[in-house]
């Protein structure tokens, strides 16, 4: 049995992009759907078993019509070949409201061939062409729809949190009873597992998080636990295997380091044991790149420009068709010398880019641990001159030129 594990579509993210002319969309959502693409004709081309996307199909809770119009062909390609797809519900997915619709209800109230979607705990157990298999669910949930009022009423921040940890992995173990033993058996959660790599999505975080420990999750009597609600790919057990497919595009620079893509996870039953054997492979997909290009200039560079240019140069390559940040470290004094024009010639190549600059001036004279109101003006002009290093004579006629002016401005001010 073949299932495809992927999560994270956050479709609706297009920073960093521009109008695509012939289409008329953003060029970042067109990353997205070409990211959706590549998992949708792996599946078709390699023929599995199942689909199991792990939440989070938009940025938005509300999304766009055209977001969903283009989610909905890719799952219809799916479901038309005849590959069931089980859809959870993650906390990007949840309306504003309660009562309204999730942004992949729609399926269901369709009726929709072949698709699934768990808005709530459940075991689902899904005909495939390789058999039955069963998901045990565990959808993003809402505080309000674990715990009542009464349940928090006197608990602190840290002792609501574990009694959240205790109602799912509750709602997990009531679970695990119901399983067929002769079947495989899946966990799709979308959740946070504490240990796990966190990275931009804590930036695009909607809901309160609930937090599960790995031993919550790792239950043997599941062959596989796909995860999703991070965007990093990472394996917290392998056995069972523990796996967060990750977000299929790059949200952020955040992410620029990361891989991303799918899981393909097989399920084989041991000819001589009868036992399952589970094993998985992390596929990349090809998306936007995103480079930073780091440059630090000094004082005495006659020619600035040539040298971020330079910099530049040496990763053509990569800043063509990527999202570029160029950060440019230089003396105030300096500042002016660089010609930017030239440096945005340099990086027209690149999708999208931006320059930004680190001015370093030059800092202002401390006199020693004494504050302003603790110097006089002439102390404060002695202290200046010999930082300086200027001459005892010509300190000597500073100091007494300045002396007069002190006196001058005081009786004028008496």
């Amino acid at each position: 049995m073949k299932i495809l594990h992927f999560a994270d579509l956050h479709l609706g993210v297009e920073n960093y992009g521009h109008i695509d002319p012939a289409t008329g969309l953003s060029t970042r959502l067109l990353d997205f759907l070409s990211a959706l693409d590549q998992v949708i004709d792996y599946a078709l081309e390699d023929k599995v078993d199942l689909v199991l996307f792990c939440g989070d199909a938009y940025k938005s809770r509300e999304p766009g019509q055209t977001h969903q119009r283009e989610f909905a062909k890719r799952i219809n390609r799916l479901s038309t070949a005849g590959i069931p797809i089980f859809l959870l519900v993650g906390n990007h997915d949840l309306p504003n409201a309660i009562g309204r619709a999730t942004t992949t209800e729609i399926f269901d109230t369709l009726a929709v061939q072949n698709v699934y979607v768990s808005n709530h705990p459940d075991i689902y157990r899904i005909p495939t062409p390789s058999g039955t298999i069963q998901i045990v669910s565990l959808p993003w949930l809402r505080r309000s729809a674990l715990l009542s009022k009464e349940d928090t009423k006197n608990l602190n921040f840290d002792q609501i949190n574990q009694r959240l940890q205790q109602v799912l992995t509750d709602i997990i173990v009531a679970n695990i009873p119901k399983l067929d033993p002769k079947l495989p058996s899946i966990l799709a959660a979308h959740v946070w597992v504490s240990g796990a790599k966190v990275g931009s999505e804590r930036t695009m975080t909607i809901g309160q998080e609930h937090e599960l420990l790995l031993s919550n999750v790792a239950h043997p009597a599941f062959d596989y636990i796909a995860m999703g609600h991070l965007h990093r790919h990472q394996v917290l057990s392998t056995n069972p295997p523990v796996v967060y497919a990750g977000s299929l595009e790059r949200v952020d620079f955040g992410e620029e380091e990361d891989d991303k893509g799918f899981c393909l996870v097989e399920i084989e039953p041991n000819k001589e044991t009868g036992e399952r054997q589970v094993s998985f492979n992390f596929h990349q997909v090809e998306g936007r790149r995103f480079l930073t290009i780091n440059i630090g200039i000094e004082p005495e560079d006659a020619d600035s420009t040539s040298t971020v240019l330079k910099a530049i140069a040496s990763e053509e390559e990569k800043v063509k068709d990527a999202i570029v940040r160029l950060q440019i470290s230089l003396p105030a004094e300096i500042e002016g010398q660089l010609r930017d024009s030239d440096l945005r010639n340099a990086l027209k190549e690149a999708h999208y880019f931006n320059i930004a600059k680190d001015i370093k001036r030059e800092s202002r004279f401390r006199l020693g641990t004494q504050t302003a109101e603790e110097i006089t003006p002439l102390d404060a002009l002695k202290a200046y001159l010999e930082s300086k290093k200027v001459s005892p004579e010509r300190t000597k006629v500073l100091l007494e030129y300045g002396e007069k002016l002190i006196q001058e401005l005081n009786t004028k001010q008496g």
